[in-house]
């Protein structure tokens, strides 16, 4: 079972639908105490760092999220609930994120025909190994919706970079726990491919 976080935050129709569409039995979590009852879990998000982070914070969800991940069990954070893992965002100083992977989340800086936030289909080039992400997958296009970026790495958790106006982490991945920057549930067969490899994975 995979439980999509509610945390009155994200695109959860379109998130609950992809997993249906794929024959993932998934319910939603509203509250800490559903964790008992699910698997792996799927964090959606869409808005400001600063609102996501405050949600969970209201809702009792940051040490939860904090001891899942940490005890090695299946995540997958899609857009904010990739921005979130890191110590602290641009978009909101001040403002803690979960931690559980160094660094800052930075805006795209200005630049002469880039357009801000990056809105539409880029590609993802996928390096390392992980039983997430596909070779099929190799620089496909992927939907993005995002003014703010991680900063490119050669840590061993980048797992997946794109470019725009220069190149940034757009999926991470370390142990169990995987997470992109833009939105497979928006992606098309491509999108549902990459939900189906974390859905298998479950299994192995």
């Amino acid at each position: 079972m995979i439980g999509i976080l509610d945390y009155k935050m994200g695109n959860l129709g379109s998130v609950r639908n992809a997993c249906a569409t794929l024959g993932m039995e998934a319910q939603l979590l509203e509250q800490p105490e559903q964790l008992d009852q699910v698997d792996a879990l799927l964090v959606p998000g869409q808005g400001a760092f600063r609102d996501c982070m405050g949600h969970l914070h209201e809702l009792g969800w940051v040490d939860p999220l904090r001891d899942w991940v940490r005890a090695d069990k299946p995540f997958f954070g899609i857009c904010m609930g990739l921005q979130v893992l890191f110590e602290a965002s641009e978009e909101s100083p001040g403002v803690e994120g979960l931690g559980l992977l160094p660094g800052t989340v930075t805006r795209f800086a200005d630049q002469e025909g880039l357009k801000v936030p990056q809105m539409g289909w880029n590609a993802v080039r996928w390096r390392g190994e992980s039983p997430v992400y596909v070779p099929e997958l190799n620089e496909r296009q992927f939907y993005f919706v995002h003014s703010y970026h991680i900063p490119l790495t050669d840590a061993e958790w980048a797992a997946g970079i794109t470019d725009f106006g220069g190149e940034y982490v757009s999926a991470v991945s370390f142990g169990r726990c995987h997470a992109v920057q833009f939105h497979p549930e928006k992606s098309q067969s491509d999108g549902l491919a990459l939900l189906k490899a974390f859905a298998d994975s479950l299994e192995s």
